[in-house]
Protein backbone atom coordinates (compact mmCIF):
# COMPACT_ATOMS: atom_id res chain seq x y z
CA UNK A 1 0.00 0.00 0.00
CA UNK A 2 1.15 3.81 -0.70
CA UNK A 3 2.13 5.50 1.74
CA UNK A 4 1.61 9.00 2.18
CA UNK A 5 3.43 11.32 4.78
CA UNK A 6 1.41 14.49 3.60
CA UNK A 7 -1.74 12.97 4.56
CA UNK A 8 -2.44 10.75 7.92
CA UNK A 9 -6.25 10.23 9.02
CA UNK A 10 -7.07 11.55 12.44
CA UNK A 11 -10.08 11.16 14.56
CA UNK A 12 -10.08 15.07 14.58
CA UNK A 13 -10.03 15.37 10.40
CA UNK A 14 -13.78 14.57 11.03
CA UNK A 15 -14.27 18.06 12.25
CA UNK A 16 -16.88 19.34 14.82
CA UNK A 17 -20.18 18.27 13.43
CA UNK A 18 -22.48 20.45 16.31
CA UNK A 19 -20.74 23.15 14.74
CA UNK A 20 -20.43 22.47 11.27
CA UNK A 21 -24.43 21.12 11.37
CA UNK A 22 -25.99 22.97 13.21
CA UNK A 23 -29.59 22.26 12.03
CA UNK A 24 -28.75 18.69 10.31
CA UNK A 25 -27.11 17.45 13.11
CA UNK A 26 -24.94 14.37 12.49
CA UNK A 27 -27.53 11.85 10.92
CA UNK A 28 -27.60 10.97 6.96
CA UNK A 29 -29.97 8.80 5.12
CA UNK A 30 -28.08 5.12 4.28
CA UNK A 31 -28.69 5.59 1.06
CA UNK A 32 -26.26 8.84 1.16
CA UNK A 33 -23.72 6.80 2.59
CA UNK A 34 -24.18 3.94 0.48
CA UNK A 35 -24.58 6.33 -2.95
CA UNK A 36 -20.90 7.47 -1.82
CA UNK A 37 -19.48 4.06 -1.02
CA UNK A 38 -20.17 2.69 -4.03
CA UNK A 39 -19.63 5.16 -6.50
CA UNK A 40 -16.37 4.90 -4.75
CA UNK A 41 -15.79 1.10 -5.00
CA UNK A 42 -17.06 1.87 -8.91
CA UNK A 43 -14.33 4.24 -9.94
CA UNK A 44 -11.75 2.85 -7.96
CA UNK A 45 -12.98 -0.96 -9.66
CA UNK A 46 -12.81 0.83 -13.25
CA UNK A 47 -9.39 2.50 -12.63
CA UNK A 48 -7.38 0.10 -10.62
CA UNK A 49 -9.22 -3.40 -10.67
CA UNK A 50 -11.56 -5.09 -8.59
CA UNK A 51 -8.63 -6.70 -6.50
CA UNK A 52 -6.83 -3.66 -5.86
CA UNK A 53 -10.51 -1.95 -4.71
CA UNK A 54 -11.54 -4.29 -2.26
CA UNK A 55 -7.96 -3.92 -0.90
CA UNK A 56 -8.11 0.09 -0.53
CA UNK A 57 -11.36 -0.25 0.80
CA UNK A 58 -10.26 -3.16 3.39
CA UNK A 59 -7.01 -0.67 4.26
CA UNK A 60 -9.57 1.84 4.78
CA UNK A 61 -11.48 -0.14 7.28
CA UNK A 62 -8.93 -1.21 9.19
CA UNK A 63 -7.69 3.02 9.62
CA UNK A 64 -11.03 3.74 10.10
CA UNK A 65 -11.08 0.71 13.01
CA UNK A 66 -8.03 1.65 14.83
CA UNK A 67 -9.51 5.41 15.19
CA UNK A 68 -12.91 4.18 15.74
CA UNK A 69 -11.32 2.12 18.96
CA UNK A 70 -9.12 4.77 19.95
CA UNK A 71 -11.64 7.27 20.07
CA UNK A 72 -14.91 5.78 20.86
CA UNK A 73 -13.91 2.59 23.11
CA UNK A 74 -12.35 1.66 26.27
CA UNK A 75 -9.68 -0.62 25.34
CA UNK A 76 -8.78 -1.81 29.22
CA UNK A 77 -12.12 -3.43 29.43
CA UNK A 78 -11.75 -7.17 29.54
CA UNK A 79 -13.09 -8.62 25.72
CA UNK A 80 -16.48 -9.07 27.00
CA UNK A 81 -17.39 -5.87 28.35
CA UNK A 82 -15.15 -4.61 25.44
CA UNK A 83 -17.38 -6.51 23.15
CA UNK A 84 -20.42 -5.15 25.12
CA UNK A 85 -19.44 -1.67 24.60
CA UNK A 86 -18.88 -2.06 20.96
CA UNK A 87 -22.44 -3.78 20.35
CA UNK A 88 -23.64 -0.74 22.08
CA UNK A 89 -21.56 1.92 19.87
CA UNK A 90 -22.27 0.07 16.87
CA UNK A 91 -25.73 0.28 17.71
CA UNK A 92 -26.12 3.68 18.93
CA UNK A 93 -24.44 4.92 15.40
CA UNK A 94 -26.75 2.39 13.10
CA UNK A 95 -23.86 0.67 11.86
CA UNK A 96 -25.20 -2.48 12.45
CA UNK A 97 -26.66 -5.52 15.41
CA UNK A 98 -23.24 -7.16 16.25
CA UNK A 99 -23.62 -11.04 18.01
CA UNK A 100 -20.59 -13.18 18.94
CA UNK A 101 -21.03 -16.51 17.30
CA UNK A 102 -17.86 -17.99 18.25
CA UNK A 103 -15.11 -17.12 20.84
CA UNK A 104 -11.57 -18.41 21.31
CA UNK A 105 -10.18 -16.85 23.92
CA UNK A 106 -6.95 -18.88 23.73
CA UNK A 107 -6.57 -18.95 20.24
CA UNK A 108 -7.91 -15.40 19.42
CA UNK A 109 -10.22 -16.76 17.15
CA UNK A 110 -13.70 -15.21 16.98
CA UNK A 111 -16.86 -15.37 14.60
CA UNK A 112 -19.08 -12.01 14.44
CA UNK A 113 -22.11 -11.35 13.00
CA UNK A 114 -23.58 -8.06 12.02
CA UNK A 115 -27.24 -7.49 11.38
CA UNK A 116 -28.83 -4.83 9.33
CA UNK A 117 -25.50 -4.07 8.35
CA UNK A 118 -25.08 -0.07 7.24
CA UNK A 119 -23.05 -1.26 3.67
CA UNK A 120 -25.13 -4.20 2.88
CA UNK A 121 -28.23 -5.18 4.36
CA UNK A 122 -30.88 -4.85 1.68
CA UNK A 123 -28.88 -5.33 -1.42
CA UNK A 124 -29.53 -6.91 -4.56
CA UNK A 125 -27.91 -10.74 -4.17
CA UNK A 126 -25.09 -11.31 -6.45
CA UNK A 127 -23.76 -14.41 -4.57
CA UNK A 128 -20.41 -12.60 -3.59
CA UNK A 129 -19.46 -10.75 -0.76
CA UNK A 130 -19.12 -6.89 -0.56
CA UNK A 131 -18.22 -5.86 2.63
CA UNK A 132 -14.54 -5.03 2.58
CA UNK A 133 -14.95 -2.15 4.72
CA UNK A 134 -16.35 -4.01 7.42
CA UNK A 135 -13.68 -6.97 7.25
CA UNK A 136 -10.87 -3.90 7.15
CA UNK A 137 -12.59 -1.95 10.32
CA UNK A 138 -13.86 -5.32 12.03
CA UNK A 139 -9.68 -5.78 11.80
CA UNK A 140 -8.81 -2.49 13.11
CA UNK A 141 -10.49 -2.50 15.95
CA UNK A 142 -9.32 -6.08 16.92
CA UNK A 143 -6.04 -4.63 16.28
CA UNK A 144 -6.42 -1.64 18.45
CA UNK A 145 -7.96 -3.91 21.33
CA UNK A 146 -5.52 -6.35 21.64
CA UNK A 147 -1.83 -5.07 19.60
CA UNK A 148 -2.06 -7.74 17.48
CA UNK A 149 -3.01 -8.07 13.60
CA UNK A 150 -6.40 -9.76 12.47
CA UNK A 151 -7.17 -10.60 8.96
CA UNK A 152 -11.03 -10.60 9.11
CA UNK A 153 -12.99 -12.43 5.95
CA UNK A 154 -16.46 -12.15 5.26
CA UNK A 155 -17.88 -15.94 4.68
CA UNK A 156 -21.87 -14.66 4.71
CA UNK A 157 -22.97 -11.48 3.12
CA UNK A 158 -26.48 -10.05 2.37
CA UNK A 159 -25.57 -9.75 -1.15
CA UNK A 160 -24.23 -13.33 -1.16
CA UNK A 161 -27.91 -14.19 -0.05
CA UNK A 162 -27.45 -14.67 3.32
CA UNK A 163 -29.51 -12.24 6.06
CA UNK A 164 -26.37 -11.45 7.63
CA UNK A 165 -22.90 -10.71 7.10
CA UNK A 166 -20.32 -13.20 9.25
CA UNK A 167 -17.01 -12.38 9.87
CA UNK A 168 -13.86 -15.20 10.86
CA UNK A 169 -11.34 -13.20 12.64
CA UNK A 170 -7.90 -14.66 13.10
CA UNK A 171 -4.79 -13.56 14.02
CA UNK A 172 -2.70 -12.27 11.17
CA UNK A 173 0.30 -14.76 11.77
CA UNK A 174 -2.20 -17.71 12.02
CA UNK A 175 -3.37 -16.79 8.58
CA UNK A 176 -0.06 -16.52 7.32
CA UNK A 177 0.55 -19.96 8.88
CA UNK A 178 -2.15 -21.69 7.34
CA UNK A 179 -1.33 -20.81 3.40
Amino acid sequence: MIKNDDYNFKWDDIGDIALGRPNLGSQTHVAVYRLMQYTMRSVLSNELGDEAARKIFYEAGKLSGREFCRNLLNTKLDFYAFVAQLQQTLEELGVGILRVEKTDLQQLFFTFTVYEDLDCSGLPVTDETVCDYDEGFISGIMNEYTTREFNVTEIDCWSSGSRVCRFEVVPAETAMCSN
